[in-house]
């Protein structure tokens, strides 16, 4: 199964010289943990409520500062058409529990998180179990 598949194709995002405080506004209004930062719908940050619960709090950044002072830099992003297997596996290689989607032009399309895997693979488990419930079961 290709990726394009599940994925959500709903992603938040901000432009890199948006101020921290819209940034959490926009986490808060949607219920999300991260916001892409864009330009031109290409992925060049991310901000996770991590990021901004450390730059706020810890390290004393201004909630007007721009996102870009925060943002990490050199997105990971995968292709839209990718397997589900590669993508857990690039995920779990380089422990990251979110992934912006890009499609060939590296444009924004969407998002794919852990939970997405889990509950994907999780309705997989059971359909699989279903399938051999008659043959495993005590009598």
């Amino acid at each position: 199964m290709k990726l394009n598949e599940i994925f959500t194709r709903i992603v938040v995002t901000a432009g890199p010289e948006e101020a921290l405080a819209a940034v959490a506004a926009k986490m808060a209004e949607h219920n999300v943990g991260t916001v892409v930062i864009v330009e031109n719908r290409r992925p060049v940050g991310i901000i996770t409520d991590r990021d901004l619960a450390l730059a706020l709090g810890a390290q004393g950044v201004s909630p007007q500062a721009q996102a870009q002072k925060v943002m990490t830099r050199h997105v990971l992003a995968i292709p839209e058409d990718m397997g589900i297997y590669s993508v857990t596996k690039f995920m779990r290689e380089r422990e990251v529990r979110r992934l912006p989607i890009v499609d060939r032009e590296d444009r924004l399309v969407g998002m794919v998180t852990l939970d997405d895997l889990l509950r994907f693979l999780g309705r997989e488990l059971h359909n699989l179990a279903e399938g051999i419930k008659h043959e495993v079961e005590i009598k």
